[in-house]
């Protein structure tokens, strides 16, 4: 079963804290499982982030949009009791806690609020809002990965747009900030001999030079097939070299993701996508436009002893 909306966590997380005790967050999600039937596989879906399983970010949000209109009480660190508030809410038998009904409470409305006043409450109780599924990481970073796709896309149009000067220039600079070339003029010399839309070369893999790496990129339209990898093979075996990084900025078929997979030498394939999202990464040709601090609270700061 897939892993329910935080909203629809609500009812059921409050109605654990039903026996007035005090409740551990991981105690909980134990519980919801079961009653949700999640399976290892449900649990342990990560958000795209990798930090944290979906699941544990939706109990989570859960337990703070209840905390925060007023059902439930934080009592400490990972841990939550119901409140009066929670009890009377329980004792009404609700069919549903969702964001709707906690907007209730004046609280609550404060919360959701971006800016404090009247004005501000008003605009929140208007109707026809849209039913929140995720929670707002997930939200979040599910903006972050639509905006990190549309700027790769910029940057392949550009990178199509430029000549292969500039490709030889950009794929330099790349590997330099991955580590690879040792310095400048030695990544210019190893990789700097333009070919037929595209650069070949031999660059060192560290700043040693203890080993090497063949290097083929080349400015292409469409889809690369088995038989211009098969070329760069054997360009790597008249060379002995067992590592090669073919790139282009176009895509790569099945079947020459396949030969590589089956080969002795080691060859990675970085086709137009992974380019532009390895520039995003090492910051290449973009700049930083605006920097979002997500905090949260420092438990041991509060702790008393």
């Amino acid at each position: 079963m897939a892993v329910p909306d935080f909203q629809s966590l609500m009812l059921p997380l409050l109605r654990i804290s039903a026996d007035g005790q005090e409740h551990p967050l991981a105690e909980a999600r134990g519980v919801l499982a079961a009653e949700f039937r999640l399976g290892d596989a449900d649990r342990e879906e990560l958000l795209p982030s990798g930090r944290q399983s979906k699941f544990a970010n939706r109990v989570a949000w859960a337990k703070a949009y209840l905390a925060q209109a007023g059902l439930l009480l934080s009592t400490r660190r990972g841990h939550f009791r119901i409140s009066d508030r929670g009890r009377e809410v329980l004792n009404a038998e609700p069919v549903r806690i969702d964001i709707r009904f906690l907007e209730q409470y004046a609280e609550f409305l404060v919360f959701r609020t971006p800016k404090s006043g009247g004005e501000s409450l008003r605009r929140e109780q208007t109707p026809n809002q849209p039913d929140l599924t995720e929670t707002p990481e997930e939200i979040l970073e599910a903006a972050y990965l639509k905006m990190g796709a549309s700027l790769a896309t910029e940057i392949l149009v550009r990178i199509k747009a430029g000549t292969s000067e500039f490709f030889e220039h950009l794929v330099v600079e790349l590997l330099l900030k991955m580590g690879y070339g040792g310095s400048r003029s030695d990544a210019g010399h190893a990789v700097g001999k333009a070919g037929d839309e595209g650069i070949d070369g031999v660059i060192s893999e560290d700043r040693l030079g203890l080993d090497v790496v063949y290097l083929q990129a080349k400015k292409w339209e469409g889809t690369v097939g088995r038989p211009e990898i098969q070329k760069f093979v054997g360009a790597l075996q008249g060379k002995r070299a067992k590592k090669g990084v073919f790139i282009t900025t176009g895509a790569f078929s099945g079947d020459a993701a396949s030969y590589v997979e089956h080969i002795e030498a080691k060859v990675v394939l970085i086709d137009g996508r992974r380019l532009a999202d390895l520039m995003i990464d090492f910051e290449v040709g973009v700049a930083t436009a605006r920097t979002y601090h997500v905090k949260r609270i420092d438990s041991d700061y509060f702790d008393e002893e």
